[in-house]
Parts: structure tokens; sequence; C-alpha cells
């Protein structure tokens, strides 16, 4: 059984030997105690603008279990993971994507594939707390976790994209034709037989974070558009209690214009401009991002393009 590990990579130059080293040490193990009978590496490098792609290069020479694709352009995380499963799909029995950073444990990929061969199709691996992360971010991770759940959208908790896959699923999740691409949502929308491998997540070893507050809410936004309709419908039920607001007030003011009492001033008409006129804009906005999706669906622009490949992936492909 061939296992491959998809491995996105954005300028992550000062922690790819190290990366190298762990997984290679991962695979090694797993051959030994014949789990596997063959493993890769796959890297594939999201344009990045540093020496990532020169020293995948560097390692896929020296070391035949490395092999790297290069997009021609930073197409994002998503698109780049995408890229890698998708080869994976045809070259592999199974594959495990993992970020290069190291902050996950890379020998949960051994737990993971022993819920494989005990016959899982998906093996999830799942944060058993967040101690490291700082306190804005667990809390608002937490609060996206429970608003994807409001959402309708059927997510793992503490899930980010560290999974085992079959091949078999690989397959079936490729079949997706959308380029709106929110994996998390999309795997587990599959249905197949899946496991946890719960891991305690470590700090990063070197550089920077690639996944700023800008990118995290663009991220959440495109999770909750991409698998639920429910906003849209919040945006009605909004409206419809606009206008019980506003009979209740119609009401008031006649009571108000028979009593002899006149309304007073400015205030309150201004506040409810301000506050209905916001609210049309946020719905607005809102079905603006759903025909957004909609625009790139309907384009059906190339998800990627691969500017070069190396090593084993070069070889199969």
């Amino acid at each position: 059984m061939k296992l491959v590990i998809v491995v996105p990579c954005y300028n992550e130059q000062e922690v790819l030997a190290e990366t190298t080293r762990q997984l290679s040490l991962v695979l090694e193990e797993l051959e030994a105690a014949g789990k596997v009978s063959e493993g890769h590496i796959l890297y594939v490098d999201d344009g990045s603008c540093d020496d990532t792609w020169n020293l995948i290069c560097r390692f896929s020479a020296e070391n035949a279990r490395v092999g790297g694709l290069r997009l021609a352009h930073n197409a994002g995380h998503q698109q780049a993971l995408w890229a890698g499963l998708e080869w994976a799909s045809v070259h592999a029995d199974a594959a495990v994507s993992i970020d290069a950073d190291l902050q996950d444990d890379v020998r949960s990929i051994i737990a993971m594939v022993d819920e494989w061969r005990d016959g899982s199709d998906i093996v999830y691996g799942v944060r058993r707390e967040r101690t490291t992360d700082t306190f804005f971010k667990k809390h608002t991770a937490q609060l996206f976790y429970k608003l994807m759940h409001a959402m309708g959208a059927n997510v793992v908790y503490n899930h980010a994209d560290f999974r085992l896959m079959s091949r078999r699923t690989l397959q079936a999740l490729v079949s997706f034709p959308e380029r709106n691409l929110f994996l998390r949502g999309m795997v587990s929308a599959l249905g197949y037989p899946s496991a946890k491998v719960y891991y305690d997540r470590k700090e990063r070893q070197a550089g920077e974070s690639k996944y700023p507050l800008s990118k995290m809410l663009s991220f959440a936004l495109d999770g909750i558009t991409s698998f639920s309709v429910r906003p849209l419908r919040c945006i009605s039920i909004l409206g419809l209690f606009f206008i019980l607001i506003s009979l209740v007030a119609i009401v008031y003011g006649i009571v108000m214009h028979v009593e002899g009492r006149t309304i007073p001033g400015w205030t309150s008409l201004l506040v409810s401009v301000w506050f209905i006129g916001g609210s049309i804009l946020t719905g607005l906005g809102i079905i603006g991002e759903y025909v957004g999706k909609v625009y790139k669906e309907v384009k059906r622009r190339p998800r990627y393009f691969i500017e070069q490949a190396v090593g084993a992936v070069r070889k199969d492909s």
C-alpha cells in the first residue's frame, strides 16, 4: 500500500529541512513495520517568493521519497492542498495532508495509518486543546466552529486540514466540481467511515504564520457561504422582523396622534433610518458574497496551473 504525505508550502524555507527529516523518519518506521509498502512526501509550492522551491528540488535529488509540484502562482492554501490530493488520488492508496510548519504532530500519522488499516476511510487529526494559541485566537476559533454548526455546516471541532484519506475518498473528493474550496466541510460531507486521532499541537518551530487575522476572517466567510444558505434565510427573517417593528411604530404613531401628542423630533427617525439602512447594506453584502461565488463557479476557470514537477511526482505523471 502506497502512502503519500501532501504538504502545501508557502515561503517555508526556514522549516523545510526539519519537516523533511521528521516526515522521512515516520515513513521509514511505517515501512519497517510493514504498515505501508511505499511512502512519499509530496510538497506543493504555492508560488513561494523565497528559497522554498529550490530546497524542494534539492531534497528530491537527495531523497527518493521527496517529490514536488510548483504552482505557477499563489493560488491559496486550499487550492495548493487540492493539487496534491488530486495527484494522490491517482498515484496512492492513501494520502495524509499536513502543513509544513510542524505544529501538527507527525507521530500521529502512525496512528492514522492504523485506523485506516482497520477500515476507516477518513481519519481526522483533532487537537485535544488549544494551550498554544493566544487568548484571541483560541476564542475566535471556538466561535468559528460554533458559528459553522449554527449555520448548518458539518465540520469536525478542532480539526483543520491534518487528516488521512483513502483512495476512494480522494477520488470522491476530486469529483466535486466547485472552485470555491472549503475542504474541511467537503471532506466531512463525503460520508465514508471515519475515525479521529487526538494530538497536542506544538509551537511553530520557525518562520511566521501564513494565516493573519484578515486571512482567517476570509477563510471563515468562505466556509460559511460555501456550505450554508442560512445567512440568506436570516436576511428574510430580519426583513419580517423590521416589518413587525414598523407596524408597531405605525400603531404607536396613530395612538399618539389621536391623543393629541405629537412624536418629537429627529432622534427616533434618524436612529431608525441608520439602523434599517445598515441592515439593508449588510443583507446586500451577504447576497453579494453568494452572487460572487456563483460568478466564480460559472466561469469554470482552472483551480491552478503546475509550472514544474520534481522527484517521484515527475516520474509518475
